[in-house]
């Protein structure tokens, strides 16, 4: 076996350990790489064979074998995984993930790659630099040949950090000898100007290293490769290299842009984070996939590659007749004597705010953006002149890479806003940009710092901004409630923020968290009044949602939904709740339509409001009311599956039996395990007497609220004697279960109806209604009790409720 003076280039057919070395694939600063065979998991692996004296002694072992301990700690598509570190005879190796394929500096020895590569291979880059970051690890030596691109265009990452370790290897003070000898962490090239100073190294000196190799991937050469070695020091410290598109006039100004951020001098001036290159290379991405971003030219060779003299003479004057005519466009635009086009002014109507990007690079604060998008979608919403699309519908697009114009196209909008967030410590940077969703053309782009303390008013800003660039007019009630609200304390607005974000995960834990959250915004300050709405839907949703009687919930409910209206009169959200309370709970259908409306006086864009009130006026059987509002809910909330659910129900309240089921089922496909889908398409179907399927979608619906005792009783009493079997075996179960726990009324009085039991049907709906269970609001329309409506009890059950008969 070698020992650390043998040659490092003649260990093919060797093993280490239960590694055999099959041939060489590369070399580096650190030692050579070599394709092996792990005989012990049957795979191929990367070994790099570490050069004698890279590790001096007991103590550098350690700190490498550290070190390497920690990169194997980064799982991460986009980063080559290190499995061992070892020394067998001497010879100190590591192993490593081996990647079919080839090297970045391979693939740009042809040229430069097209726009769209340049932004696929970009986004992966970020994307594992982001990852890396976010554990606290720098690369320190990013460069082509250490990018691998596997057949299927995956880039990888290799040699995650191993340059930490050289440089304490050397000394880091920068010297023309040692920039020659490579004798420091990282390669002179691709090194930021800090990195050559000896100066701090943090997560941007690796985007600075990103940007140089964008800058190659965009012209197929590096920055000052026209200069001497000599020279090269002083150009990396004080000179900007020659702009991306005089090399290659193919490629578009915002990637140009975009490089030239990456390798600005002072680290400050970069992009922050990695996570935040991430989100620009994805928006031009989406720019490029929609046609914004011109990639239909032929791009020309690199000019390096034009030997050619006559060639060379072409191409330049190519470009300066282009260079002529654009300047000829920008002079007539500038004296508006160019036409205006048609389809580039038509005016903005609707708009979908999309989730902000959470740039602190921590998931935890993650509630943060989501809950500043959702608040200025609610500011926004206030114009009664704009359709703004519903939260719901708008997260269902966080974290996807469908193209903004796709996006216009599902949620049928003209322009879309879009923007990301960072919030550190007391201050707050939001940066926001304004597309015209037709041709993904941006119309205003911003970028705010500001204190925490005033969120508020930047919220406020930012809706005045957007709507003045849509030039959208206003009414003065409108601008009365766009008007700046009163400043509120930081701890407040997260505390805020964070029981709104548990709220939406609608669980009992969400619920108790919630709760915590919104009382801690109290504590912090007594008047505010965004709190009491969210205790006012925390109440709300527990009893919806089954895990608190109606008797204990609403009373709180409803004291907080007042006291928020007390405390800010302009919020529609607590009219929402109040609404809910006084039909659900009181049955005072005027005191509930006046809140309704009120609410969306208050803000014309909220779907709850549209939907709820919708709700209420088919129970009321008022039905040409409701086609009003439903439609209004339903463009407010285009895909948000909770609304088209329970929009399948009230086509089943309508005897559309055929179009609920094609409503309920579009749903399910995406939401299989969503109870209240398949509680529908059980009614849909019990309607159409198709009892077989009615059973199937009974058992579903129990199967997801893992009630096995009833899916056991259903199953028994249908195979014994069909359906209404079935459903008497599954009602008898929850009606001996509701002698020692809460069980909705309703649910037995449902079985029992299905069951053709109707006395018993019968005596558990009036048990709902003395226990206020909201669902008898839908008795007048309800597809569960058409067999009991001649019954007088019914009948007084509908008078006691005053629903029409």
């Amino acid at each position: 076996m070698p020992d650390q003076a043998q040659s490092l280039d003649s260990l093919i057919g060797l093993e280490f350990g239960h590694y055999c070395i099959l041939e060489q694939l590369g070399s580096g600063g650190m030692g050579v790489v070599y394709l092996a065979r792990d005989s012990h998991l049957d795979r191929d692996v990367a070994i790099k064979v570490l050069h004698p004296g890279t590790i001096t002694d007991e103590s550098a072992r350690k700190r490498f074998h550290n070190e390497a301990r920690a990169l194997s700690s980064l799982n991460h598509p986009n980063i080559a995984t290190i499995h061992d570190f070892d020394n067998h005879l001497g010879t100190d190796f590591l192993v490593m993930e081996y990647i079919p394929g080839v090297s970045l500096n391979e693939k740009l020895a042809v040229g430069p790659l097209s726009e769209r590569e340049v932004l696929h291979l970009g986004i992966q880059l970020a994307d594992g630099l982001a990852a890396a970051h976010e554990s606290a690890v720098i690369h320190r030596d990013l460069k082509p040949s250490n990018l691998r691109i596997t057949s299927d265009s995956r880039l990888k990452i290799l040699d995650f950090g191993l340059a930490k370790f050289r440089q304490s290897q050397a000394e880091t003070a920068v010297t023309q000898s040692q920039l020659e000898s490579h004798s420091f962490s990282g390669t002179f090239p691709y090194m930021a100007p800090e990195q050559l100073l000896g100066g701090e190294i943090d997560s941007r000196t690796d985007i600075y290293a990103a940007g140089l190799i964008f800058y190659e991937m965009a012209t197929g050469q590096r920055p000052y490769l026209e200069l001497p070695s000599g020279q090269l020091l002083g150009a990396i410290l004080h000179r900007a290299p020659i702009p991306p598109r005089q090399l290659n006039p193919s490629i578009s100004h915002d990637l140009e842009h975009l490089i030239s951020k990456c390798l600005e001098k002072d680290p400050a001036d970069r992009f922050q984070s990695a996570r935040e290159l991430d989100v620009d290379l994805r928006r031009l991405s989406r720019d490029s996939s929609s046609g914004t971003i011109p990639d239909a030219l032929p791009r020309p060779p690199a000019l390096r590659f034009l030997r050619n003299h006559k060639a060379l003479t072409l191409t330049v004057s190519a470009l300066f007749f282009v260079s002529a005519l654009t300047a000829l466009f920008l002079l007539l635009k500038a004296r508006n004597l160019l036409p205006v086009l048609s389809t580039g002014s038509a005016q903005i109507q609707s708009i979908a705010v999309l989730p902000l990007v959470n740039l602190s690079g921590d998931p935890e604060r993650e509630y943060f953006a989501d809950g500043l998008t959702e608040e200025l979608i609610t500011q926004i919403g206030k114009t009664t002149a704009l359709r703004v699309i519903s939260r719901q519908s708008v997260m269902q697009f966080k974290h996807t890479e469908v193209p903004l114009s796709g996006i216009a196209r599902k949620l049928d909008v003209d322009a879309i806003v879009e923007g990301s967030v960072l919030q550190s410590g007391n201050r707050l940077r939001v940066t926001a940009r304004l597309v015209r969703a037709s041709a993904e053309k941006p119309i205003w782009t911003e970028q705010y710092d500001r204190d925490l303390r005033d969120v508020l008013a930047l919220q406020a800003e930012l809706t005045q901004a957007i709507i003045s660039e849509i030039k959208v007019k206003i009414s003065p009630q409108d601008q009365a409630r766009l008007a700046s609200p009163r400043a509120v304390s930081p701890e407040a607005y997260e505390a805020y923020l964070k029981g709104r974000f548990e709220w939406y995960k609608i669980s009992k834990s969400g619920f108790e968290a919630a709760e915590r959250y919104f009382q801690l915004a109290l504590d912090k300050d007594p008047n505010y009044a965004l709190a009491y709405a969210g205790l006012a839907d925390v109440w709300l949703m527990r009893s919806d949602s089954g895990y608190a009687p109606s008797s204990t919930t609403y009373p709180q409910a409803k004291a907080s939904a007042l006291k928020a209206i007390a405390l800010d009169p302009s919020l529609a959200e607590p009219h929402v709740s109040l609404a809910n309370i006084e039909s659900g709970y009181e049955h005072d259908w005027p005191a509930a339509e006046q809140d309704f409306k009120r609410a969306i006086q208050l803000n014309a864009n909220s779907a709850d409001a549209h939907f709820m009130y919708a709700d209420l006026l088919i129970s009321l059987k008022r039905y040409p009311e409701w086609q009003v509002e439903i439609q209004r809910a339903l463009s407010l909330d285009p895909i948000n599956y909770f609304t088209r659910c329970f929009y399948g129900w009230q086509l089943i309240y309508l005897g559309r039996y055929d179009e609920a089921i094609a409503t309920l089922q579009t749903v399910a496909a995406t939401q299989p395990n969503f109870s209240s889908v398949h509680m529908g398409l059980w009614g849909a179907y019990y309607k159409k007497r198709m009892d077989k399927e009615a059973y199937e979608e009974a058992v579903r619906f129990f199967e997801i609220l893992s009630d096995h005792e009833v899916v056991e009783a259903l199953k028994s009493g249908y195979h014994e004697a069909g359906y209404r079997l079935a459903m008497k075996r599954g009602a008898d179960v929850l009606a001996a279960r509701s002698e020692h726990s809460h069980v909705s009324g309703i649910r037995i009085a449902r079985l029992y109806s299905h069951a053709g039991e109707n006395e018993r049907a019968l005596l558990w709906l009036e048990k709902a209604f003395d226990a206020d269970e909201s669902p008898v609001v839908h008795l007048s329309v309800g597809w569960d009790w058409d067999n009991l409506r001649p019954a007088p009890r019914f009948q007084d059950l509908l008078r006691r409720l005053h629903l029409p008969e």
